[in-house]
């Protein structure tokens, strides 16, 4: 992040932002595995969500930033876009650097602990169906995540939610200019709707904990985010194409880890937990690609293609798969109290009944 800000050329900028992507890369699927190993499963939800509003804060303070610190333009020689990356960059250094003494792995290894709240912190975990928080690594655990269709879901709903994320920071300076805005001014407007996004996601995470309906949830707030994007595409007026991004945004970032909450509530064993957070977040990733190739400067403002893909995107693998997903595991729910699953589980060896994690009979999917 930081080194951006000393590129000369196109080909250090392809440099830096592969490495910023690297570091990065790991930093939800990471940070949502370390919270599952400290929280119970009705705790997560929430703190996955808070974190994530980050995201949308970055994009929301990160313009009221830009917009101060590019007044710098000229100091040292540098232009003002340069010192963006810099000191944003710095700042992240001297926060992760801080982390290395405030971070513990496990709360068996946690100092700040006592020895009994240890235990205690360790026995919620388990006792909330989530597994040992620390296990000796065996390769079937990364079977058991590979073949599971729970896994494919998830991921598959990851990715409908970024690609129209990753679209807003194609599309919303457009319409920001359509509005007659530039510079500092356009940077100030495109606060408003990261930061109903933030507040968005931390209420359904909160709501998603204490009902333990995240597929419902999802369904709910994608129908907003949808709304949005048929009023972006529907009209030429900015105003509304405007108004359109706040239920977009809305509808759309507590899809995200309300999603990953949902993949770590029904994933018993930190190893197993740590694969599947992984795939989810990776695949997601990759369809950023599609959202850098689907808005054609050409199409300016209505964008046909973009908007409709991401529409695309957003019924079918967010609102359908969401769907298909909240029912399956509501009938899986369903055989194991009826006792289907018994003679199968009565058939299987001791070993396998010590790493069968969420496939034990006992075992309650949230839906």
């Amino acid at each position: 992040m930081t080194l951006t800000g000393f590129v000369k050329n196109h080909s250090g900028i392809l440099a830096a932002r592969w490495f910023l992507g690297m570091a990065e890369a790991g930093l939800l699927p990471g940070v949502s595995y370390y919270l599952s190993c400290w929280y119970k499963s009705t705790e997560i939800g929430v703190r996955i969500a808070i974190f994530f509003s980050a995201a949308a804060l970055a994009g929301s303070f990160g313009g009221l930033l830009a917009a101060a610190i590019s007044r710098m333009d000229g100091v040292g020689g540098r232009p003002g876009w340069a010192w963006i990356f810099i000191i944003e960059g710095l700042a992240t250094v001297v926060v992760g650097a801080a982390c290395w003494w405030m971070v513990f792995d496990w709360p068996d290894t946690a100092r700040f602990l006592s020895p009994d709240d240890r235990i205690r912190v360790q026995r919620r975990i388990i006792t909330s169906k989530q597994g040992q928080t620390a296990e000796d690594f065996d390769k079937r655990y990364i079977w058991a995540a590979l073949t599971d269709w729970k896994t494919y879901g998830y991921m598959l709903i990851n990715a409908g939610a970024l690609v129209p994320i990753y679209a807003f920071s194609l599309f919303l300076p457009t319409i920001l200019r359509g509005m007659g805005h530039h510079g500092t001014k356009a940077q100030l407007l495109s606060v408003p709707p990261y930061a109903g996004a933030a507040v968005c996601t931390v209420a359904v995470g909160f709501i998603a904990d204490k009902t333990r309906q995240r597929g419902l949830l999802n369904m709910m707030t994608i129908l907003v985010g949808m709304a949005g994007f048929v009023m972006l595409i529907s009209s030429e007026n900015p105003k509304l194409q405007y108004a359109g991004t706040f239920l977009g945004a809305a509808g759309l970032y507590p899809v995200l880890p309300n999603t990953m909450s949902w993949a770590v509530n029904n994933t018993e064993g930190s190893l197993k937990r740590v694969i599947v957070v992984g795939m989810l977040a990776g695949f997601g990733n990759l369809n950023g690609i599609v959202s850098c190739n689907i808005y054609l400067l050409r199409e300016s403002p209505r964008f046909w293609t973009g908007h409709g893909v991401v529409l695309g995107y957003q019924f079918f693998l967010l609102f359908g798969v969401s769907t298909a997903m909240h029912f399956a595991l509501k009938t899986s729910n369903a055989n194991r109290r009826a006792g289907k699953l018994d003679a199968k589980w009565d058939a299987l060896t001791q070993e396998e009944k010590l790493i069968a994690g969420d496939k034990r009979p006992d075992f309650v999917y949230t839906i």
